[in-house]
């Protein structure tokens, strides 16, 4: 499907294959991991966050969100019926590819900057306080216990972090940050489910993942939700890319930092 970029969404259009390009390039320059390493923690919390929302949506309960230092992730919760077990366990994977898109159309909508990275730092640090540390120790879940401490580090630095940018860098500086952001969200989420696909396929080795949970709550093979996960991940980036190149009228009196194309170094 091709898409025709309007004008006004060109400079946007250029940052974000900048973002996408320098995402990519990481993953292949030795040793540049580390500079997405924070990114890729990011990505974590917000795909347990699914988890977690989805739980809350249903009338269950999280016991604990814990992120490891090697960016994997485990969320509990308590068990509901089919529905809910399937709504949970699809909020993951969705959930980061939504984020993303979300990002995506807020970077278009001209929201400034500085607005998404203090509203994602909130969500990052509530996330972490709430259901990586209160949770589980409310519930006595005392085996997530161990994951607190790089949980509630994670959270709290990422938070910080955040809020930095949008106090301190340029609005440039900031809508690149979160252009970037959203990259990685899409990014890791088609890649996180190419390797569930080749988990879940009938010659992959025995390993729990999201689509294994699915299989388990519908009886239906996890491979089959792991294609269904990819093609429903293409459409929500699919809308969202619709959506981001558009065309849109200006508002010339919105504030310099509510659009990259505007915005001063």
């Amino acid at each position: 499907m091709r898409f025709k970029i309007s004008n006004d969404a060109r400079p946007q259009a250029v940052t974000l294959l900048i973002a996408a390009l320098i995402s990519i390039a990481l993953w292949f320059i030795p040793f540049a991991e580390i500079l997405s390493y924070p990114f890729r923690i990011f990505v974590t919390f917000i795909h347990e966050g699914g988890h977690a929302i989805a739980a809350l949506i249903t009338g269950n309960s999280v016991q604990s969100l814990s992120v490891a230092m090697n960016a994997s992730g485990e969320t509990y919760t308590s068990q509901g019926g089919t529905f809910s077990q399937m709504l949970v366990a699809s909020a993951g994977y969705l959930g980061a590819m939504t984020y993303g898109a979300i990002l995506l159309v807020l970077i278009r909508k001209a929201v400034a900057a500085r607005i998404v990275l203090l509203g994602s730092a909130f969500i990052i640090l509530i996330l972490a306080v709430v259901f990586g540390l209160i949770n589980p120790l409310i519930s006595g879940a005392w085996g997530s216990v161990s994951g607190i401490p790089f949980t509630l580090f994670a959270g709290i630095a990422l938070a910080i972090g955040l809020v930095l940018v949008a106090r301190f860098a340029s609005a440039r500086v900031a809508t690149f940050v979160v252009s970037l952001l959203a990259v990685q969200c899409v990014l890791n989420a088609l890649l996180d489910l190419k390797t569930v696909f080749f988990l879940s396929s009938p010659f992959g080795p025995s390993v729990p993942t999201d689509a294994v949970n699915m299989e388990h709550a519908t009886h239906v093979p996890a491979f089959i939700w792991s294609i269904i996960w990819i093609a429903a991940a293409i459409g929500i980036l699919f809308l969202a890319l619709r959506f981001y190149v558009a065309g849109r009228e200006r508002d010339f009196e919105a504030r310099k930092d509510f659009s990259f194309d505007s915005a001063e170094v």
